[in-house]
């Protein structure tokens, strides 16, 4: 029983967050991947799809949450090589919390707004 409600409450947390970002046509989308081990991030464009920019944290050191700080800064400097400012941070169906939260921080103090 207990899987189900986790499973229905993380697929709420994703539609709920996905229908906010369907209205941001113009912009591109931060979208981010958290798996046991590493954390992904990727730069989306959203009229086509298309993947513009990705990184991980698996050849990075330190801790969980300070190698997803250095994913976020890493990206955010990529990002303003290719000329991306301004983003959508897309978390999927992950809490805003933990190694999310450090990547979201770490794009911000790289230069990215959102």
């Amino acid at each position: 029983m207990k899987v189900k409600l986790y499973k229905s409450n993380r697929q709420r947390r994703q539609i709920r967050s996905r229908s906010k970002i369907k209205s941001f046509k113009d912009k591109a989308r931060l979208s981010v991947f958290r798996s046991n081990k590493y954390i992904y991030a990727q730069i989306i464009d959203n009229r086509t799809g298309n993947t513009l920019i990705t990184v991980s944290d698996s050849n990075l050191k330190g801790t969980k949450t300070k190698r997803a700080f250095e994913a976020g800064v890493k990206l955010s400097e990529n990002a303003l090589k290719k000329g991306i400012k301004e983003v959508i941070f897309d978390r999927g169906s992950y809490k805003y919390h933990g190694r999310v939260k450090s990547l979201a921080e770490g794009a911000r103090k790289g230069g990215l707004k959102f």
